[in-house]
């Protein structure tokens, strides 16, 4: 029996991508489909290079079209195109031209983690396989050079700006061009005008996804976020006691006013399992606090994660715990909240058309 291309996709097609409930033949993810002397090659595109099934579709993909008569070999090959969700408001041309999705990880408030979940979900996102940038955009409290152990002002070239790199990620921060003990006395015009210029004169160089560690809160610098980041979605971070949910329901209703999708959110440091004791968890900040108030304002959950004194240590130290220890469970959350969100902002782009530029006249309201 001659093998041909209707035959190989025929065998592909019961294979079906649990996001958009299709078979990757129907989506059109098969790309340069050949047979040779009874050997098929082919591409299985993807929409972005942190899918988390991409090891499942390999596998089907090369036990369905191994098992059909007269096919010796068979040469599948993972590749990704990902889909980019261009919000409204600047043009493509001036703000973020080469990044295809920057997805904001906020926090109502500080302290529950939202920059070592940034790095560490930024992380995971480049060991998955994408082109990732990092932009901390807490001008006051800037904390990029600490957790990932990169200092000192960046190259500049004619009034542009060259991030600098760690784990293969870019990375700018208001941390990089003051010293240690040198606080940010900034009004707001010109935080704003920082925020424009990490926006618009670095050059973050082609990106899947640019991850902005937003300040805490919904004050200036945050809305000015809103403003001129073309937004694909957001993350919101928040610990599992009230005066953090509190907090986290005012920073997740800010980005519905501005038209912004809500990606999810993630509950840090939501519980605490010794060593000695590996089937307990003490939930030190209350338990469930993350998944009710993402039920309650009709968000997904993506995880929790769990205390573990590496992230602390690894933190301090400029070492990511994604990078210094991957097999720990905090470290596979991460993974796995990375994984989500993915692939959300995929989903969002192909179903969702480009917002209108957001109407911001809410923000004088007292309501």
């Amino acid at each position: 029996m001659e093998v041909t291309p209707p035959i190989v996709l025929d065998a592909l097609r019961p294979i079906i991508d649990p996001d958009f409930g299709k078979s990757i033949v129907d989506l059109g993810f098969i790309k340069n489909l050949a047979i040779s002397d009874g050997t098929v090659s082919f591409e299985i595109e993807l929409t972005t290079p942190a899918c988390p099934v991409k090891a499942e579709f390999e596998k089907a993909a090369l036990e369905r079209v191994s098992a059909l008569p007269g096919v010796n070999h068979v040469d599948v090959r993972m590749t990704a195109n990902t889909r980019g969700r261009a919000a409204g408001g600047e043009s493509a041309a001036d703000v973020l031209p080469t990044v295809r999705n920057a997805i904001a990880i906020a926090s109502g408030k500080g302290g529950v983690g939202k920059s070592t979940t940034a790095v560490n979900l930024a992380l995971s996102l480049r060991q998955m396989g994408a082109a990732v940038g990092l932009m901390d955009a807490d001008v006051y409290g800037p904390s990029l050079p600490l957790l990932t152990g990169v200092k000192g002002r960046p190259q500049a070239e004619e009034k542009r700006i060259h991030p600098h790199e760690a784990w293969g990620i870019q990375l700018m921060s208001m941390g990089f061009f003051i010293t240690d003990n040198s606080p940010v006395i900034w009004r707001g015009p010109m935080v704003h005008g920082l925020i424009r210029q990490f926006l618009t004169d670095v050059i973050w160089g082609d990106l899947d996804y640019l991850l902005i560690d937003m300040p805490p809160g919904t004050g200036d610098a945050a809305l000015t976020l809103t403003q001129q980041a073309p937004l694909a979605g957001a993350v919101i971070v928040t610990t599992a006691n009230d005066l953090s949910l509190i907090d986290a329901r005012k920073s997740l209703k800010m980005f519905e006013k501005v038209q912004v999708p809500v990606l999810g959110v993630v509950e840090n440091m939501s519980y605490f399992t010794p060593p000695d004791l590996p089937d307990r968890k003490y939930h030190i900040f209350g338990e469930g606090g993350g998944r009710r108030v993402a039920d309650e304002l009709g968000v997904d959950f993506l995880g929790e994660i769990p205390i573990d004194p590496r992230i602390v240590e690894g933190g301090d130290a400029g070492r990511p715990i994604v990078a210094e220890a991957p097999e720990a469970d905090a470290a596979q959350s991460f993974t796995s909240v990375a994984g989500q969100v993915a692939r959300k902002v995929s989903i969002l782009a192909e179903r969702t058309p480009a917002i209108a530029d957001a109407n911001l006249s809410w923000v004088t309201s007292t309501d």
